[in-house]
């Protein structure tokens, strides 16, 4: 969807945010928006990791 935005967009893009919320709101923003990829990301491998432990466990359960 946003692979055909290429550098000059993203550029605009930057320009535009950096208008809307000024030089001191945007690190903020971008600290906020970093956590919060970096929190879904964690939930993310917890559920994948969850759901191996449960497929390791019914494979053990059905060998016995």
């Amino acid at each position: 969807m946003f692979t055909n935005i290429g550098f000059p967009g993203v550029i605009l893009i930057l320009v535009i945010a950096l208008i809307v919320f000024g030089p001191k709101k945007l690190p903020e923003i971008g600290r906020a928006f970093g956590q919060t990829l970096k929190e879904f990301k964690n939930s993310a491998r917890e559920l994948t990791l969850d759901d191996d432990d449960d497929k390791k466990t019914s494979q053990l359960k059905e060998i016995k």
